[in-house]
């Protein structure tokens, strides 16, 4: 029979001690890119991106026949939208929020009504009108890093 010897010994108890020790999460960037009718969610990672699409609540146009009509979203489906749109960021260490029209002020304002531990992961509030996904993310690593928050 053999047995090991004490060098074996101490490196099973360090490779022990290194797999016990607690391993801190990195943490999690999201940008979202949001108008009044979808949010589109990216999730930054160092190598790769997860995207999600939250579609709002559809609204008939009714037109009148001397001028132009507006689809104004009810306040409930505005906030059931906002919160579902809330619910896909649980969890983010750093949120930019980007998108072409007020939708983009209105879910900030949301998040200062609702949801004040996201609004405090916030880093920013832009414009952007239709810019591609590719942009949409290199905005955010952009922001990310400038903030000190992505490392």
């Amino acid at each position: 029979m053999r047995h090991a010897g004490p060098g074996a010994l101490c490196s099973i108890a360090q490779a022990a001690a290194l797999a016990c020790q607690t391993i801190e999460p990195m943490p999690t960037h999201a940008v979202t890119w949001i108008d009044h009718k979808e949010a589109r969610i990216f999730h930054l990672h160092p190598d790769a991106t997860d995207e999600t699409t939250i579609l709002a609540p559809q609204h008939h146009l009714h037109r009148h026949p001397l001028g132009r009509g507006d689809v104004k979203a009810p306040a409930e489906d505005a906030r059931r939208f906002f919160k579902e749109v809330a619910r896909a960021l649980e969890g983010v260490d750093a949120l930019l929020i980007v998108g072409p029209s007020s939708a983009k002020l209105e879910f900030f304002r949301y998040l200062h009504e609702h949801d004040r531990h996201l609004e405090a992961k916030v880093v920013g509030v832009e414009s952007a009108d239709h810019p591609t996904d590719g942009e949409i993310i290199a905005r955010a690593r952009s922001c990310f890093l400038a903030s000190d928050k992505m490392g």
